[in-house]
């Protein structure tokens, strides 16, 4: 009962198996997706990956199979090579790239899948800043998530929601709700 909502990752690519099959096949992830629902009448918020060819397909099947909500993005998968020993960094070989490398990847695919679902988007993806977190609800982002900022500084959630407000305030804008979607042009 203390647990309000339930984020189903359907998209790590730092598996072996299983999380990245899911999150690339459109029927595969609304299967999960339904079972999960089918399993709880919790809030279910699906994370999507980014290493799809159609993020939008994958939203939609998703929320059609009863996400209530959709996180957008998880890491893109990415590599590290050891030069000296020729050898992967990475025990998997692959693994995923956060931070702010996947900022621009993740404000386009927020973007275009706020468009297409009714269910609110949550922004993940290179969030460091008021102005990054502020740029996701202008895609469309109803929320936001902080990762890979938290590692650097484990008060950057809070430093970004203050941010956020100072930025608002100074601007006369008394509801963050405006911001969400109102991207121009």
């Amino acid at each position: 009962p203390e647990v309000a909502a339930l984020e189903v990752n359907i998209s790590c690519p730092n598996v072996k198996q299983g999380g990245l099959v899911f999150g690339t096949d459109p029927n595969c992830a609304a299967s999960v997706v339904a079972a999960c629902r089918a399993a709880t009448k919790k809030t279910l918020i699906v994370k999507l990956s980014p290493n799809v060819t159609d993020i939008v397909e994958m939203a939609q099947a998703c929320e059609g199979a009863g996400a209530d909500a959709l996180s957008v993005i998880n890491t893109l998968t990415g590599m590290a090579i050891d030069l000296e020993r020729r050898r992967p960094v990475l025990a998997n070989v692959t693994g995923g790239l956060s931070g702010p490398a996947i900022k621009p990847v993740a404000l386009r695919m927020v973007w275009q899948v706020a468009r297409a679902v009714k269910v609110p988007v949550i922004g993940i993806g290179g969030i460091m800043s008021a102005t990054d977190a502020l740029e996701f609800m202008l895609a469309g982002a109803t929320a936001i998530q902080v990762g890979t900022a938290s590692f650097v500084n484990p008060g950057a959630a809070q430093e970004i929601a203050e941010g956020m407000a100072s930025w608002l305030s100074e601007r006369g804008i008394s509801d963050v709700k405006s911001m969400i979607g109102a991207l121009e042009g």
